[in-house]
């Protein structure tokens, strides 16, 4: 669609409930000039939506993050007006802030991260008026009473190189537990993932507690796009909508969904994370995705500024998978430069 008919509106004119597709730019007040910065949107409303209920995903909640912008760009031209039957809310760049600037945070204007911005009071009160938590108080006040299915698309960007995964919290509640589950496991990534809830601000864990179907995902990583994590993010925003009564069609499952070979893992406790003692170079020795015993030496963290010193051995903190490991060699100290997941059953197979 022509960009001469996107139009430019604040949050308050946005319209999510009336038939039809609408193309916006979202506009939020900016810090760093005299403007707006502009969020795309794009909303399909079917004739069968219904109050509370719809389907949302965010790309770029991270700037540098970009197999979430393609696939929801993909999917903005794939879905058929005719074919929505509910709600689908579509937003490939939730952060134009950091997007700009290819960063993790929004760097050009109030340096926050925006996946720890959902916090109280964020964008309501002056020590969190920045545009970053005035995104969140959007994505608050705009979007969540509109949905009960969320999906945040997110790669490793330059922090660390990733197994494809959909992830998610464990939540107290069965049934949302096992929806969440299923919806993960469709966008046929080889391992869906259960991790630590012991962040505040994350956009993810706001949708639980409000009691959505919320996913996220690690579909690539060093600031580029890979194809296989466009194709999975594409998969699982369809197959949500299909299956989440948003849409009609048929969808069948791909790559490691239908080939039965997804595993479930859990990252959640301290002992999966294993962090730099000091600030060095990382050389890994094994894939990510490699199975390993808790104390086996998964990588090297080399000090070059003491060069005649032995490298320091990099051990799997518990028995599992290799979930994660830095991608750019140069790490900090404290860096978690490797991460090891605990093989987990599915839930559904589980009973």
């Amino acid at each position: 669609m022509p960009a001469t008919h996107r139009p430019i509106v604040q949050p308050g004119a946005l319209d999510l409930e009336s038939p039809g597709r609408r193309d916006y730019w979202v506009a939020l007040e900016q810090d760093s000039i005299w403007g707006d910065h502009l969020i795309p949107l794009t909303v399909i409303v079917g004739p069968g939506a219904r109050p509370g209920e719809g389907l949302v995903a965010f790309g770029a909640n991270h700037g540098n993050e970009l197999e979430g912008p393609f696939a929801i760009r993909r999917a903005m031209d794939l879905i058929d007006p005719v074919a929505v039957t509910g709600r689908i809310i579509l937003v490939p760049v939730l952060n134009p802030a950091a997007f700009r600037a290819g960063a993790r945070e929004s760097v050009l204007d109030d340096r926050v991260n925006l996946n720890r911005a959902f916090v109280p009071g964020a964008g309501v009160t002056p020590g969190l008026a920045g545009i970053t938590h005035r995104i969140a108080a959007f994505v608050r006040e705009a979007i969540w009473p509109h949905v009960h299915v969320v999906l945040d698309l997110h790669s490793g960007g330059e922090v660390a190189r990733f197994v494809p995964l959909a992830s998610f919290h464990a939540v107290e509640d069965r049934a949302q537990a096992i929806a969440i589950e299923e919806t993960a496991r469709w966008f046929g990534t080889p391992l869906v993932i259960a991790y630590q809830n012991a962040t505040p601000g994350l956009l993810p864990s706001e949708a639980e507690r409000l009691g959505k179907i919320a996913v996220g995902t690690e579909l690539g990583w060093g600031g580029a796009a890979q194809a296989e994590g466009i194709r999975y993010g594409l998969q699982g925003i369809l197959a949500a909508a299909v299956r989440h009564g948003q849409m009609r069609g048929q969808i069948a499952p791909i790559a490691h969904h239908a080939a039965g070979t997804q595993r479930r893992a859990e990252m959640i406790d301290r002992a999966c994370f294993t962090p730099a003692p000091f600030a060095g170079h990382y050389e890994p020795l094994l894939d990510c995705g490699a199975t390993v015993a808790a104390g086996a030496t998964v990588g090297l963290l080399h000090d070059f500024d003491r060069i005649d010193l032995p490298p320091h051995p990099v051990t799997a903190g518990v028995d599992g998978i290799v979930i994660a490991q830095a991608w750019r060699a140069p790490v900090l100290q404290g860096q978690h430069v490797l991460v090891v997941g605990r093989p987990a059953p599915f839930l559904a197979a589980a009973g």
